[in-house]
């Protein structure tokens, strides 16, 4: 699917060839956005302004945009990756079986309610099928997720996965070499884990996961 901003560039092209352009530099789609996208200053505002967003085709794909559940003023924040079918479907957090085992992670381990801590997603919206959203769909939502972060100021962000922790962050490194471990991140502390989905199809993998959850535990204690 070609994107709105796609459409608009390709009249603005047309319209500069009409004008006796030949040439202009390549545009990366949503590249500056993070600069010149003016967004709320409250999280009410940002919440409505999420809610109403139309800047990519996952516009077309979701049945609504989900801002995030959970404490406004949280000490902890989880990023998941991207909106799942199951989310969408049901407007619903914590929902299907990885669903079901992140809250057995925050309210067993971390011995936390939902309602004391924040989950949200990188990407705001399901995608159409089972395609991974595209980079410039990612990029319209990072502004939001940055956003967001700097309204909720969390003592701690946990990212969900591989691809959670890239979109946060953008490091491209090797997800296990920071998996579990505190990492510096923009004022904040970040520790990515494995993804509930992961641990559901990968048991094996539960111990490691338990003892990054402790680790946090352990983080926590000390805030």
């Amino acid at each position: 699917m070609n994107s709105y901003q796609n459409i608009a560039f390709l009249q603005n092209l047309y319209r500069l060839k009409a004008l006796g352009f030949s040439y202009v530099d390549p545009i990366q789609p949503n590249a500056f956005q993070p600069k010149i996208l003016p967004l709320a200053d409250s999280y009410e505002t940002l919440c409505a302004t999420i809610s109403q967003c139309h800047l990519c085709d996952l516009s077309k794909s979701r049945t609504q945009s989900m801002v995030g559940f959970g404490n406004p003023h949280p000490k902890v924040v989880i990023v998941d990756e991207v909106v799942s079918a199951a989310e969408d479907s049901s407007n619903g957090y914590y929902v299907g079986r990885s669903g079901t085992m992140l809250r057995d992670m925050i309210e067993k381990v971390l011995q936390l309610s939902v309602d004391e801590v924040y989950f949200t997603h990188a990407v705001k919206c399901k995608p159409y099928g089972f395609q991974k959203p595209s980079p410039s769909e990612c990029r319209s939502c990072s502004p939001f997720l940055h956003q967001q972060l700097t309204l909720l100021s969390p003592k701690l962000i946990i990212a969900l996965g591989d691809q959670a922790y890239r979109l946060l962050t953008h490091d491209e490194g090797d997800f296990e070499q920071v998996r579990g471990q505190r990492i510096p991140f923009g004022g904040y502390t970040v520790i990515p884990l494995y993804h509930p989905a992961f641990l559901v199809r990968n048991p094996s993998f539960k111990k490691e996961a338990l003892r990054d959850l402790q680790s946090i535990k352990n983080f926590l204690l000390e805030c």
